[in-house]
């Protein structure tokens, strides 16, 4: 996946589609976009991963719809991270781990390397669990035969690479396509209620401590380090371009693509909330915190379609995340030290702390809760080394941040970083 890579033939039309457009000619109407659109969508994956399924069941079944309001605004904290990301990419050529290496301390970069390795570890440990749970909900596989189907599914998965960037692209969304859908059913077999949910915007509020804790663990959720690297890296050499004007227009379409991926990962978080605070909530089913207690809860309440959807969604989330997880570990390394394993070892790397979860049993919706903690350490490092690289014109020159894009980019930077610190301060030192 990185964006050094020669395109493969498989590429070669969209590369050429996308130049024409640039250049004012090619596909007209809607279609124009069409070319532009992959890199915001294999990133939005880490949006609806197993992590965001368990801190979105657990914010519905506490609180209803109170939080609805928190994932939206962690999403457009989101959007705007990513574009700044795709934005880094495509007007320097290089990605954010490699700015990171060319402006830090070798001591700084080897630790920030390591930081960054075991964000990637926790991240992947998250999605590979939530596969497994995946294939134990649909077809009652103990978790160790999960895992191993999980590993071997995504290998498959990843060996897309090798046809170029275009086909993974086109999986990686049609897995997003099939979580929204499930989603879409979801929300027709719980009838949420619809004034409620408008409601709880009107003023966007909380009650007590523990639906702050929640609160920052959608945000932590919500916005991965390692979706932060790997953006930059998608597009840092998808299409080249060298003049201002191609360049603007990229940026343009750049943005397009990030509203749309984003903005279903958004409604597709919104719907978790929503199928959680519809069913189990408003039927006095408050404790439902566990994502295999929220499947087995939701056959009594509306069927066995519903716990069928409900694992399936699952088990693409971990599946395709998973796979993502894997290739922004080799965009960490790259970056960072100049250094390549085969994917294949990685994957391999990756998936021993999860089989050792598995093993002992360990219960896995903590598991995935205690993971969001560990992305927690490493969120304001990643973010905050993007917004100064993409606020400087020496790196960017015409294209650096302008100062409401900066102070919006500062606004958004303080608050991830003081409730991720707000939540891991709560996980270490737990409050009343």
């Amino acid at each position: 996946m990185s964006g050094k890579k020669e395109a493969r033939p498989s590429d070669d039309g969209t590369v050429v589609a996308a130049r024409a457009i640039l250049e004012g000619g090619g596909t007209k109407g809607w279609k124009k976009i069409l070319p532009f659109l992959g890199p915001a969508f294999i990133a939005s994956i880490a949006y609806v991963d197993p992590g965001n399924f368990a801190t979105n069941i657990e914010a519905g079944s506490k609180f209803g719809y109170l939080l609805l309001w928190v994932i939206f605004a962690s999403n457009l904290m989101a959007m705007l991270i990513q574009s700044l990301s795709a934005k880094l990419g495509i007007v320097t050529g290089r990605n954010l781990a490699e700015h990171c290496r060319d402006s830090f301390h070798p001591y700084a970069i080897r630790g920030l390397w390591i930081l960054m390795e075991l964000v990637a570890m926790a991240t992947d440990l998250a999605e590979f669990i939530g596969a497994a749970l995946g294939f134990q909900l649909l077809f009652g596989f103990p978790l160790i035969v999960g895992g191993v189907l999980a590993a071997f599914a995504t290998f498959l998965i990843l060996g897309l690479e090798r046809r170029g960037f275009r086909p993974l692209e086109a999986v990686i969304t049609a897995i997003l396509g099939v979580i929204a859908l499930c989603y879409v059913f979801e929300t027709l077999i719980d009838r949420p209620n619809w004034a409620a949910m408008g409601l709880s915007f009107v003023p966007p509020r909380f009650e007590g401590g523990e639906s702050v804790v929640l609160a920052a663990g959608i945000l932590g959720a919500t916005v991965m380090p390692h979706a932060i690297f790997l953006h930059s890296a998608l597009t840092q050499g998808r299409i080249r371009v060298t003049e201002e004007a191609h360049v603007r227009r990229l940026l343009a379409f750049e943005r397009i693509d990030v509203l749309i991926a984003m903005g279903v990962a958004s409604l597709v978080n919104a719907a978790m909330l929503v199928m959680s605070a519809a069913t189990f909530h408003a039927s006095g089913h408050s404790d439902v915190a566990d994502i295999g207690q929220a499947s087995r809860t939701l056959e009594p309440l509306l069927g066995k379609a519903a716990s069928w959807i409900f694992g399936l969604s699952l088990l693409a989330s971990g599946l395709a995340s998973s796979t993502v997880g894997t290739s922004a570990g080799q965009i960490i390394m790259q970056g960072f030290v100049r250094k390549q394993i085969p994917v294949w070892l990685r994957r391999a790397i990756t998936i021993v702390p999860s089989m050792i979860v598995i093993l002992i049993g360990l219960d896995p919706t903590a598991t995935l809760v205690a993971s969001q903690v560990l992305l927690s350490f490493g969120l304001p490092f990643v973010v905050i080394p993007l917004v100064v690289f993409t606020s400087s014109r020496r790196r960017m020159g015409v294209f650096a941040n302008r100062l409401p894009t900066l102070l919006a980019a500062i606004l958004a930077s303080a608050v991830i970083v003081a409730l991720n610190l707000y939540l891991i301060g709560r996980a270490f030192v737990p409050g009343p």
